[in-house]
């Protein structure tokens, strides 16, 4: 599908690895939370903007906040899985 790296977490998709940089999976819940920190929204090619975020820069140096991000974009991967399946 891409060139990247994808991250799983228990069965689930919730990052990817691209062009060196780490890019989260959000949704309109996380929304404010990866703007407020400076995050970029996952456009490959000029496309539209896809349901990942740049993780943030400070995450980026502290592994307790960048475990505490992964966490959520797992939370919301799951979700994701769950509306799917009904």
């Amino acid at each position: 599908m891409f060139g990247g790296v994808g991250l799983y977490a228990q069965g689930l998709f919730f990052g990817l690895i691209d062009d060196d940089t780490l890019y989260l999976k959000g949704d309109e819940s996380l929304r404010p939370d990866f703007e407020a920190a400076g995050s970029l929204q996952f456009a490959p090619f000029g496309m539209s903007p896809m349901a990942y975020w740049s993780a943030p820069a400070e995450a980026l140096d502290e592994p307790d906040l960048m475990v505490e991000w992964a966490r959520r974009s797992i939370a919301v991967a799951a979700a994701r899985k769950t509306r799917k399946a009904r």
